[in-house]
């Protein structure tokens, strides 16, 4: 009996060890994302709101010629300190689309998170803007939900951003960089899924690949017109202050 006990002992170290070398660190790497877009429900909204009939009818025609789902590809370049994330421009535009900001990929962001800071090339409609300014700040709540994103298990966290968005965000350890897509950060490890439900809206991790990153692969943007998360604000919002209850939702889509 002490020998087949010492055998048992000794299996169950060794499958222990075995587990634990086939768990994946990246300490830096590539993440390619997938935004997906409910265009459905983006444009019932703007038409519900809309006392223009022409609003319905391209609602409903876009629903005759055009899936509900809008799907966009983007990369993530990460190392211990910092992030790239760079959207891919789409081969073609959907046919009929619908022009809101919520449905695009505005926005190329470069994360210092050592230090704390970012840069960010948006374009907003036909111009395009430099943001420089601190990472946002975001007071998460960690949940016990769990569940498995590019291979990785991942916790998920909840938040509200800009007021009134509400966040749900699932974060792996076993990637030990506080980055995402977008300027979603903050969490105790890299994030593979964002979900904003009330903006039918989310953000997914297809795949992972570990690599070390060139230091070419991590330049910061350069080009457009200098601003800050205060000045840019005040831009969309004096630019778009005749355009009713689309000026707030597109505001949301430009401050992401």
């Amino acid at each position: 009996m002490k020998n087949i006990a010492i055998v048992t002992i000794c299996l169950f170290l060794g499958l222990s060890t075995l587990n634990a070398q086939n768990v994946r660190f990246a300490p830096a790497g590539v993440i390619e994302f997938e935004k997906s877009i409910n265009m459905y429900a983006l444009m019932k909204k703007a038409a519900d709101k809309s006392t223009n009939s022409y609003m319905r009818d391209m609602y409903d025609n876009y629903k005759k010629n055009n899936p509900q789902f809008r799907l966009l590809q983007s990369t993530l370049v990460f190392s211990a300190e910092k992030t790239l994330f760079t959207p891919i421009a789409p081969a073609e535009m959907t046919r009929g689309y619908f022009s809101d900001p919520m449905g695009e990929q505005n926005s190329t962001i470069f994360t210092d998170i050592a230090n704390g800071t970012f840069t960010a090339q948006k374009k907003v409609y036909e111009e395009t803007f430099l943001l420089k300014d601190s990472v946002r700040k975001i007071i998460w709540k960690l949940t016990s939900e769990v569940r498995t994103i590019a291979g990785y298990e991942c916790r998920r966290a909840n938040a509200v951003i800009l007021d009134s968005i509400y966040v749900v965000a699932f974060y792996t350890d076993k990637i030990p960089v506080s980055g995402g897509p977008e300027s979603f950060n903050g969490l105790p490890g890299m994030i593979l899924g964002v979900a904003l439900p009330h903006e039918n809206v989310t953000w997914f991790a297809k795949t992972v690949i570990d690599k070390s990153i060139p230091a070419a692969e991590m330049k910061s943007p350069a080009k457009g017109k200098s601003a800050d998360y205060k000045s840019l604000r005040a831009t969309i919002n004096s630019a778009l202050k005749d355009w009713g209850d689309y000026a707030q939702a597109a505001l949301k889509a430009f401050m992401l």
